[in-house]
């Protein structure tokens, strides 16, 4: 069964799209930390991120560096830092966070409560040009 977020990419489920090229995907999480919280995926399935060939993962990484630069010019940051967990979805995934302050990276906190338009308005902010 694909993962959510091969149907994301699919378009099976609606999403706030950041970034999109004929291999990766970039759009804003549902559950973010902080305003601009994004994920970074490789249209190609694969579970561990370490599993990916080392085209594909150079790729990610070269992809969701272009996207936390945007990020950093339109969010206000000191940095928009880079995790990596992978354990909630089974389809590799990077986390892309702007901070202020290292807290802003505790997974265990409270997600930030926002509505449709809010995230609507955050990803026509930070959306790259296709």
């Amino acid at each position: 069964m694909a993962s959510i977020f091969s149907r994301i990419i699919a378009g099976e489920i609606p999403s706030y799209k950041i970034a999109e090229d004929d291999r990766y995907y970039a759009f804003l999480d549902i559950n973010p930390l902080t305003e601009g919280h994004t994920l970074v995926v490789p249209k190609k399935e694969v579970d561990y991120i370490f599993d990916l060939d080392d085209e594909t993962l150079s790729g990610l990484i070269l992809f969701a560096k272009k996207i936390a630069a945007r990020i950093g010019r339109k969010i206000a940051c000191k940095r928009v830092a880079v995790v990596v967990l992978g354990l909630e979805v089974p389809h590799t995934h990077i986390h892309l966070i702007p901070i202020k302050d290292e807290k802003d990276v505790d997974f265990q906190r409270e997600k930030l409560k926002l509505t449709p338009e809010e995230f609507a308005k955050i990803a026509e902010t930070i959306a790259m040009e296709q």
